[in-house]
C-alpha cells in the first residue's frame, strides 16, 4: 500500500509501526537502507545493504572480504560447499556496507549481518565475535577477517 520494498517482513514491520504510531508507543523509524532481500531457492541468495558496485559508486574506498562455503567445515559436512559470503566495508570507519550470501541457509544467515548493521557495528566488531565452530555462519566472520587481512582459514 505505501509502496516498495514489497516484501512479507517489511509489510509486518510497517503495520507494527503503524499500530505503535496510533496507540502513541515510541517507535523508530524503518530503516529502508536496511532490509534483507532474500530468495527461495537452491541454492539460496541473500543480501543487505550496497552491493560493490553502489559502494563504489556512491563514493565510497571499500574493503570486500568473500569466504567460499567450500572452506567451511560445516559446509563440507552437511554435503553443501556450494556458495560463499561477501561483505563490503567502508575502509575508513569500517561500516558494514552490504553483504551478499549465496548457499546453504543464507537466507538465515543474512540476519546476523542485518542486525549488526542496525547495531553499527563494524567489521572488527564482526571478527573479534567468536562465533560457533563448525557453523555456516562463521562464514561471515571469515570473510570480514579476509577483507581486513586477519583471515586464517583461506
Amino acid at each position: 500500500m505505501i509502496g516498495p520494498p514489497w516484501l512479507a517482513h517489511v509489510a509486518s514491520a510497517e503495520g507494527i509501526h503503524c499500530v505503535e504510531h496510533i496507540k502513541g508507543i515510541h517507535h523508530s523509524p524503518i530503516d529502508y537502507e536496511n532490509i534483507p532481500g532474500c530468495t527461495y531457492c537452491q541454492p539460496q541468495v541473500a543480501s543487505v545493504g550496497l552491493t560493490e558496485s553502489k559502494a563504489k559508486e556512491k563514493g565510497y574506498e571499500i574493503k570486500v572480504g568473500k569466504f567460499p562455503f567450500m572452506a567451511s567445515g560445516k559446509a563440507f559436512a552437511i554435503g553443501e560447499r556450494e556458495g560463499f559470503v561477501k561483505m563490503i566495508f567502508d575502509a575508513k570507519y569500517g561500516e558494514i556496507l552490504g553483504a551478499h550470501i549465496i548457499g546453504s541457509e543464507a537466507t538465515e544467515m543474512i540476519a546476523e549481518v542485518t542486525l549488526a548493521r542496525s547495531l553499527e557495528a563494524t567489521g572488527q566488531s564482526i571478527i573479534k565475535t567468536i562465533h560457533a565452530h563448525p557453523t555456516l555462519s562463521e562464514s561471515i566472520m571469515e570473510a570480514a577477517a579476509q577483507a581486513y587481512g586477519e583471515a586464517i582459514h583461506i
